[in-house]
């Protein structure tokens, strides 16, 4: 059976709690509307099942998923007779011989001490060349003011959200001296939102021209700004205004912490016997509690004095949103203890384990010191199935403006030479965008298609699109540099636009390479050799499909690190010549 994290099943109970009430906002009206629509059409329950847009809608849906204190399985049948889709699952997966998870899921077992999925002895990672990023994605937290701003709001007052929710709930079932008691403590948590909601304002345009000193208050540029929280940091005088108005907000954090928590406990003995919407809206409350504590936890950690071994930074984006971030520096020693000495066996599986032709990386990077290691040869004929061409005459990316017109050119010669049948790799959105604005009126003329990642279509509906047509080019960025399934004709040229290397100023990119002696020989470019095997491997999917990968950076050629590359990938045909020849030797190759 597949199982998949509570967050992602609709819970029937909260969903009728939700439906009885007054809608709040335009999101929820949304989400309501999107999830009866699915349900009346044979939704099965699964968020996969939903189209939901944007961090409003996705907040709403946490109200009602199975991602709740409440949501236990006593509760579940009592009150839906088993129908809820999480329990389903986790019943379909206590009986199954062979559960299927994804990463994410595995790593909330490992850090939840084994309390998700059922117990286990042998496990298979396959495409475990992810794990350190899947590993540090799910350790990974973001905070923005935002995230704060509508929790607050969901807590609500004595007229609104969950607590307006708790009291007219008790309303009908409490004795007149209990009901004041709680009102009061309703209204007091009511005065500390108002107070904190205010703290925060102000603590958080601390941080914002805390960031604007760090630019010298020159705009936000088009990737968005990025500092690291470093012990230097914390030394300018900026940041100890930041911290004067983190103080600040952080005592009246804990103070309403305290105060739901007393309400929380004393529910039960107000309440007498808990109805089913008191339980519900009691359970709404100690979730909201559990996630604003996390949030002032972690924002401490960030601002008065992270531990070792985690990454902190902010971002700001272009228009001036700001969030606060968390990340594990090392995840290897998470492995040791919780998987590699825990179970009897594992198996780690995929195409690219193996950089400059040995597992020495990912063995050093997972802790995986003791594993015994196997390289099968593949079951492609990549020597008469592929062609490298490698272009010998293309300007090096750093001189921008002839890179960019040379892209341009050859993405529509080899297009037009080919009748499209073409995905370009990109490794920044921003040039994918140029490009496409660039070479649509010249394909269009040809009758050639352009679909291009980011524009509304989810990804796979993106190569669903393009696999139908019958003259099209697809151009994406990272997540299409793996995963692109598209065998035969349809796909029969792939252009790697330039080598992926990950952007050294990227908080953690960077705060891991400050742990090798020679970062770019021992980090950033066995991961990019990782990455760039992942892209090549798109274009021979069976042992029938024949194809050409072109790649526009000379640095392959010009390089002493660019042989390191090309030895990763597999023993095909290799060509280098001239940017001009590169249609006509496509189409040779492909006999068109």
């Amino acid at each position: 059976c597949v199982l998949k994290g509570r967050a992602n099943y609709l819970c029937p109970r909260r969903f009728e709690s939700f439906r009885d009430r007054q809608m709040e906002s335009a999101e929820e009206v949304r989400v309501l509307g999107k999830v009866l629509v699915w349900l009346n059409e044979g939704g099965q329950g699964d968020r996969s099942e939903i189209n939901l847009n944007g961090p409003g809608e996705r907040e709403v849906w946490l109200r009602l998923s199975a991602e709740d204190e409440g949501c236990k399985a006593e509760v579940c049948l009592s009150r839906t007779g088993g129908a809820c889709p999480f329990y389903q699952s986790r019943l379909q997966a206590q009986s199954a011989h062979l559960i299927i998870v994804n990463h994410a899921l595995l790593l909330a077992d490992i850090a939840t001490g084994s309390r998700v999925l059922p117990d286990y002895k042998y496990l298979i990672i396959d495409e475990a060349h992810h794990m350190e990023a899947a590993t540090t994605n799910a350790l990974s937290v973001r905070v923005t003011q935002m995230d704060l701003l509508r929790l607050i709001r969901e807590i609500g007052g004595s007229g609104s959200g969950v607590l307006g929710r708790v009291l007219a709930s008790l309303q009908p079932v409490s004795r007149p001296s209990d009901l004041a008691a709680f009102r009061m403590l309703v209204e007091r948590s009511t005065d500390l939102l108002f107070r904190l909601n205010d703290e925060l304002k102000i603590f958080f345009k601390s941080i914002n021209d805390f960031m604007i000193d760090e630019r010298n208050g020159d705009p936000i540029g088009g990737y968005g700004q990025t500092v690291r929280i470093l012990p230097a940091t914390r030394k300018q005088p900026r940041w100890s205004e930041v911290e004067i108005d983190w103080d600040a907000a952080e005592t009246t954090f804990k103070q309403l912490l305290s105060t739901l928590g007393k309400g929380i406990e004393m529910l039960p003995e107000v309440a007498g016997e808990m109805s089913d919407d008191l339980e519900d809206a009691t359970s709404a409350l100690a979730s909201i509690s559990r996630r604003l504590a996390e949030y002032n936890d972690n924002l401490h950690a960030a601002i008065i004095g992270p531990p070792e071994q985690l990454i902190y930074w902010i971002e700001a984006s272009q228009n001036n949103a700001l969030s606060i971030n968390i990340a594990p520096l090392h995840i290897g020693p998470l492995m040791e203890k919780h998987l590699w000495h825990e179970k009897e066996c594992i198996i780690l599986t995929s195409a690219t384990l193996t950089a400059e032709g040995t597992f020495d990386y990912l063995r050093e990077r997972l802790f995986a010191n003791d594993a015994n290691e196997l390289a099968l040869g593949s079951p492609f004929d990549y020597e008469n199935a592929a062609m490298l061409y490698l272009v010998n005459d293309i300007p090096e990316p750093g001189d921008q403006h002839n890179y960019q017109r040379a892209v341009e050119h050859a993405l529509v010669q080899v297009s037009k030479a080919t009748g499209g049948r073409l995905l370009a790799l990109f490794t920044s959105y921003a040039q994918l965008k140029r490009t496409a604005a660039a070479i649509q009126p010249k394909l269009t003329e040809a009758g050639i298609y352009i679909y291009e990642q980011g524009e509304g279509a989810s990804p796979h509906a993106l190569l669903e699109s393009f696999r139908e047509s019958d003259k099209a080019v697809l151009l994406g960025t990272r997540s299409f540099w793996e995963g692109v399934d598209v065998p035969g004709e349809a796909l029969s040229v792939l252009m790697i636009v330039k080598l992926p290397f990950d952007v050294p100023n990227d908080p953690i990119v960077a705060s891991r390479a400050e742990t090798f002696e020679d970062p770019f020989n021992q980090f950033s470019l066995p991961e990019a050799i990782l990455r760039f095997r992942q892209g090549f491997g798109r274009l021979i999917r069976t042992q029938s499909d024949r194809g050409v990968v072109i790649v526009l950076d000379r640095r392959l050629l010009s390089k002493r690190y660019g042989r390191l590359f090309i030895d990763s990938l597999p023993e095909c045909t290799r060509a280098v010549g001239p940017l001009a020849e590169a249609a006509k030797r496509t189409a040779s190759w492909l006999n068109l």
